[in-house]
């Protein structure tokens, strides 16, 4: 079989409509890939669980196809999902936790739930930074207890890989799934997307439904895709945005597109728009190489038509890394979570998962658990002076006196951050974001772009993020 490592979604969909491949064809060269690199060769070790059922979800799926009952753009497309959002078959979800390396989720995320619909196929599941990088300040991206250490496909051993979504963007890197699907709080898309080269979309908070996945914190915790390009990042998108009665902030979204209605396809007309440049503080610890990643996307943004606004102020960087108010929701919100896994698990609560890990420091703890212990010392109840004040103050940092004032003084569309460093803004605020392959060091490290808008302006990211894509074509397989 030819090598399909590289191809899109929509190569993908358009060989199996002229049936020259069929989804368990592609399966199994994924199947055969994941051995290849992920468990032998360099060892990405982005893959921590597959599907045992993955086969027969793509036979009949194949039969489906057969029968003229496509499901849309996603059917027979074999996606991975992160450790940490809930499947309902005989696969795990433990967060990259040994407490949880036994918890069978007993339904499946709706984010999930409307994968399937739309004739997706969850090939596996990703390791991540364990509790998504909130269990202690020292913990590498992409270390998990339970699944070992990811490495970056560009650089195994060398580069960083980027967290929390860490094996889900060193799949998607490496040729092991069509896409996949990531989670962040602060950074754990936009972060290991930018540092594989890859497209990630951190949607507004309510776009996308948190019921199902393991959480960290209710103001800024939302799934979002991971993909090679922005069409199928946009794809991902669609299909898994939409209203669910169990997350009352989707009942604010915009977007619904049944399973088989194709979405709008990203226009790339750009010429005219606006975007800010927020020099200080996001730009001023770029190394040499980085800033001329920056300096070469504002060029190309200009050449192909943009109005760039450089500089354009926000306030300081130290508020997009505060994170006071996760430290306060990580309790009662893991908590809700715990107290409804199977009775047979060793943890239900956040003080049984501390315990846990003390009782098997070798094993548990190689890195600590100081956010874990953090948390377990707030009330829970979310009444304390200081999470109220500091939720407030940094929804006013953050919207009033940061994006929608910079966007509303300059009339601007997006702002353009360096890969992740603006990501702390946009998480408070609850805001979309998406990253694009900006270019590569001279060592050959990855480097992304990202442009941030306001709530529920996603459309508009996905087209500038396409026409910047296409306009500068700067993405390359890794050399595995």
């Amino acid at each position: 079989m030819s090598d399909l490592s590289e191809q899109t979604i929509g190569e993908l969909q358009s060989l199996m409509e002229k049936g020259e491949l069929s989804s368990i064809e592609l399966v199994d060269f994924y199947l055969d890939r994941i051995a290849r690199v992920d468990k032998e060769g360099p060892k990405i070790n982005s893959i921590l669980e597959l599907n045992p059922d993955v086969r027969e979800i793509a036979e009949a799926l194949d039969a489906e196809r057969n029968e003229k009952k496509n499901r849309g753009p996603l059917h027979g497309i074999p996606i991975i999902v992160k450790d940490n959002i809930d499947t309902a078959d005989k696969m795990h979800t433990s967060a990259g936790s040994l407490a949880l390396e036994n918890h069978y989720a007993s339904e499946d995320a709706f984010l999930v739930q409307k994968l399937r619909a739309a004739g997706a196929i969850i090939l596996g599941k990703a390791n991540m930074t364990e509790w998504a990088n909130f269990m202690t300040e020292n913990m590498p991206n992409g270390y998990s207890s339970r699944g070992g250490q990811v490495l970056n496909p560009y650089g195994p051993g060398r580069f960083d890989v980027g967290g929390s979504s860490s094996g889900s963007a060193a799949a998607v890197a490496a040729g092991l799934a069509a896409a996949a699907v990531g989670t962040e709080t602060s950074g754990s898309i936009l972060s290991p997307a930018s540092a594989n080269s890859l497209v990630g979309i951190k949607p507004t908070v309510g776009q996308i439904s948190r019921s199902g996945i393991i959480p960290i914190s209710h103001s800024q915790d939302t799934a979002g895709p991971i993909a090679r390009c922005v069409a199928d990042a946009a794809l991902l998108f669609w299909a898994m945005a939409g209203k669910d009665p169990k997350d009352p902030a989707t009942l604010r979204s915009n977007l619904h597109f049944p399973a088989n209605v194709s979405p709008p396809y990203p226009s790339g007309e750009i010429r005219g728009l606006r975007i800010g440049v927020p020099r200080e503080p996001y730009y001023d610890s770029l190394h040499v190489d980085q800033l001329k990643i920056m300096e070469e996307a504002i060029r190309a943004l200009r050449d192909s038509g943009v109005e760039v606004i450089d500089p354009v102020l926000l306030p300081s960087k130290e508020g997009g890394e505060d994170y006071t108010v996760l430290l306060y929701e990580f309790k009662p919100d893991l908590n809700a979570y715990l107290a409804k896994v199977e009775s047979h698990l060793p943890v239900h609560s956040l003080k049984d998962l501390i315990r846990f890990n003390n009782e098997r420091p070798e094993k548990a703890l190689r890195y600590g658990q100081s956010l874990l212990l953090a948390a377990e010392e707030k009330s829970g109840s979310l009444t304390e002076g200081e999470y109220l004040r500091s939720r407030l103050n940094d929804l006013r940092r953050s919207r009033k006196e940061g994006i929608d004032r910079a966007m509303r003084e300059h009339n601007l569309t997006s702002l353009l951050f360096p890969a992740n460093y603006g990501a702390g803004i946009a998480a408070k605020a609850g805001y979309p974001s998406i990253t694009v392959p900006g270019g590569y060091t001279q060592e050959g490290e990855p480097f992304g772009v990202t442009f941030t808008a306001r709530a529920f302006e996603e459309p508009a990211l996905i087209t500038i993020a396409y026409a910047f894509e296409n306009y500068t074509r700067h993405r390359k397989p890794p050399m595995l």
